[in-house]
């Protein structure tokens, strides 16, 4: 240890500038310093790139899609996913838990289903919740009446027959066009779906799907699965580069990239054998868990806590720490 006399005081050479203490005043040069004018010029610097930056580079405000715009925009489309919701047929009547107890139904990782483990704890029945209870709610022409009473006066099993002949009918007519349907034994179908038709182009659907006997409504599963189960959602949602074979929600819409931080998830959906399989979600979702745990047990893996004594780039990054305090010895 080196010392030298500085007055009438015995100095250690050996100590840092950032050792010394800190009651020693400072000699350097002095100027003024306004902190509330930097702090106005940072925050006047700060708003305008953001609005600018925010105009240029930021994604469009689309508005909130309904089901009075989709039956409005395409009715043909409405009135058919309607029927396959009466029929049973739809994604939502058939997608298992949480919403039916189609069991059969869950994705699968080998033996296993975790979709099943929860059970039903949103249960869905798209007859009842899609079409018959909001024109129950909506019962006023003489018409409708008669034919929701002739609907809950037949059996399931007729019942059944009634949507499954409409809906296979209505898939082979032009267009899937109602108006240019075969004639045949529908029973009520026809003029429920016509009014459920006019129920929605009015807007009357979006409250009954919303209704849930609270005083806030804000439960958007119901209108959400209904607007899933047709191909209008689809259709918009491609246009904008948002499909899962697009990236999905990776992108932002239009050309600028979006959160990237989801890219990991997203990327195994367009790789196979994910990208052609039915058990995608559950299997993407095991892969990204066991990538996960990797990660967390890095520290405890052998040969890869090595790694970063093998590749010292930490001590690139934190050059001055080891030329200062290690003297750059290692």
């Amino acid at each position: 240890m080196r010392w030298r006399r500085d007055g009438h005081r015995l100095v250690n050479e050996n100590r840092t500038a950032a050792t010394r203490p800190a009651a020693e005043p400072w000699s350097g040069p002095k100027r003024p310093y306004d902190l509330v004018k930097e702090f106005v010029v940072a925050l006047v610097v700060v708003s305008i790139l953001t609005v600018v930056l925010a105009a240029l580079f930021s994604s469009p405000d689309e508005k909130q899609l309904t089901l009075a715009q989709w039956a409005k925009a395409a009715p043909n489309d409405f009135v058919a996913t309607a029927a396959t919701e009466l029929d049973g047929t739809s994604g939502s009547a058939s997608y298992g838990a949480p919403y039916t107890h189609d069991k059969s139904a869950a994705q699968k990782i080998g033996p296993l289903a975790p979709q099943n483990w929860l059970g039903v704890t949103t249960p869905i029945d798209s007859v009842q919740d899609f079409v018959v209870r909001p024109l129950q709610g909506a019962a006023v022409s003489t018409d409708l009446q008669a034919a929701l009473k002739q609907w809950a006066g037949a059996n399931a099993d007729q019942q059944q027959k009634w949507a499954s002949v409409y809906d296979t009918a209505l898939a082979a007519a032009p267009d899937t066009d109602p108006a240019q349907i075969a004639a045949g034994d529908y029973g009520p179908v026809p003029v429920m779906m016509t009014q459920l038709l006019a129920l929605a182009q009015s807007g009357g659907l979006d409250g009954a799907l919303l209704a849930q006997g609270r005083f806030y409504q804000t439960d958007y599963t119901k209108p959400l699965l209904f607007l899933a189960d047709g191909t209008y959602l689809e259709d918009l949602a491609r246009a904008q580069h948002l499909g899962g074979d697009q990236w999905g929600m990776m992108n932002e819409t239009g050309n600028y990239p979006g959160q990237a931080w989801l890219w990991l998830y997203t990327f195994w959906y367009q790789v196979k054998p994910f990208s052609t399989s039915g058990n995608a979600d559950a299997l993407v979702w095991s892969l990204m868990a066991l990538l996960t745990l990797v990660f967390v047990l890095v520290p405890f893996i052998p040969g890869v806590r090595s790694i970063p004594k093998l590749i010292p780039i930490h001590r690139l990054i934190w050059r001055d720490y080891y030329r200062d305090v290690e003297g750059g010895a290692r």
